[in-house]
């Protein structure tokens, strides 16, 4: 059974999963949710300030912060919320940003994918811009990775992840987008267990090169162990926890975010190369580092580093302060234990600090998907046929009518205001709920 996207809104989309999904006999596994790997472009809402119920903040960060909304004309009740990233004005390098990234939104919207958020609607006034995407209950990867034994993901749950997002990026590239920020906080876990990429807000345009266009993947040949586990072996390791950890759990130490010397324009104005010295520091490549231009090979790298963290639990090359940090990316080479695997293999040669050396430079995404890590599996069908490790439960928002609303005004006026020596820790804790 398929979904068609074309000519509907948000609302009526997720209206037809639930129907879909107690009127159907297709098993369940296969239905949550199947999204096709071609999509029709999606049609964007008209949103108004005036009509939008925020009820709860999900997360801020160095341009905005995102609220849980709903649109009290056309959702009254509640049962379609949607995440609302919210910027200043007043700040104009996260205006550029916030534009930047919405133009990039826009694009998606023409050329959807199933493991990338599209544009709902956006709105502007005096004092916000303000543009609505998806919302992901399952939360981040970071979020998920602490509710496993050891806070480590299984192979197998790596692989299924890591393929998605290597399908993610695949797509970004062959629009002549670099996404410049991948990391677990930005792999959001979708209703239907699947991934989607947030925050483009450090995305660059470049010159999509040969391997962009259509070019057929050879298949994998492997002698590797796959540790390969049968699908159940996911759902016993990945159930939600019944009692949610507090927000001081579940966040890692938080990376510093490295900012643009100046902003990107806000048109889609291509180069071979970018200079940038943009993303978060323990993810950043060499020849960002050394500040040398960077093509679309700096995501392979920081596919590398997220798959490491996957497994250990830790970045391959976290020093004591920044300087540490990029002096280790820059001479030391990742440290593995126990016997070589596939995947110490793969990331190995996603962090090749030669980005002409690095896997995924010469063919892009295919050279990835040729890798033994990968061996048997079937990249046309991945939304159809495999059953996500995670299905976050479709009532954990607890929205209702009576749910109280907060006010985007008077919260970014609390943000701003300094809080006194009484208040401050109260401050804090409600400030960065994620």
């Amino acid at each position: 059974m398929g979904i068609h996207y074309s000519c509907i809104t948000y609302s009526r989309i997720k209206h037809i999963i639930k129907t879909s999904i107690t009127t159907t006999t297709t098993p369940l596994n296969l239905l949550l949710l199947r999204p096709p790997l071609t999509m029709e472009p999606m049609p964007l809402q008209n949103l108004h300030f005036r009509n939008l119920r925020p009820v709860k903040v999900l997360g801020n960060g160095a341009t905005g912060t995102v609220f849980l909304v709903h649109d009290l004309i056309s959702d009254p009740s509640a049962r379609s919320p949607f995440a609302l990233k919210v910027v200043e004005k007043s700040t104009l390098r996260s205006d550029h940003r916030a534009r930047w990234e919405i133009s990039v939104l826009n694009r998606l919207n023409g050329d959807p994918h199933p493991f990338l958020p599209f544009l709902i609607g956006s709105f502007e006034t005096n004092e916000f811009l303000g543009w609505a995407i998806p919302f992901c209950p399952g939360r981040d990867l970071n979020v998920l990775r602490y509710r496993q034994p050891d806070n480590v993901f299984s192979v197998s749950i790596i692989r299924f992840y890591l393929a998605e997002i290597v399908c993610a990026l695949e797509h970004l590239h062959s629009m002549g987008i670099a996404y410049r920020d991948l990391k677990p906080e930005n792999v959001l876990i979708q209703e239907s267990g699947h991934v989607t990429l947030t925050d483009f807000d450090l995305s660059r345009a470049l010159t999509p090169t040969f391997w962009s266009s259509d070019i057929k993947c050879l298949k994998p040949k492997s002698n590797w162990d796959l540790d390969v586990k049968p699908k159940s072996y996911w759902d016993s390791n990945l159930k939600p926890n019944k009692c949610e950890r507090t927000c001081a759990c579940l966040k890692k130490t938080k990376s510093t975010r490295v900012l643009p010397v100046t902003c990107v324009n806000t048109s889609l104005v291509t180069n071979e190369r970018s200079n940038s010295f943009v993303g978060t520091e323990e993810y950043l490549s060499p020849e960002m580092v050394r500040g040398d231009g960077h093509d679309f090979s700096v995501d392979w790298w920081a596919l590398g580093i997220l798959a490491y963290e996957m497994l250990y639990g830790t970045t391959p090359f976290k020093g004591k302060n920044r300087k540490d940090t990029f002096g280790r990316i820059l001479t030391m080479q990742p440290k593995f234990t126990g016997k070589l695997t596939a995947l110490t293999e793969l990331i190995t040669k996603l962090l090749e600090k030669d980005p002409t050396r690095r896997l995924g430079y010469r063919k892009g995404a295919c050279e990835i998907k040729e890798h033994p890590f990968f061996y048997g599996l079937q990249w046309d069908v991945l939304t159809e046929l495999v059953r996500p490790p995670f299905i976050p439960s479709r009532d954990n928002v607890g929205l209702t009518v009576e749910t109280v609303g907060i006010s985007i005004k008077e919260y970014f006026q609390k943000v701003r205001k300094p809080p006194s020596p009484l208040d401050s820790s109260s401050c804090s804790v409600s400030f960065t709920e994620f």
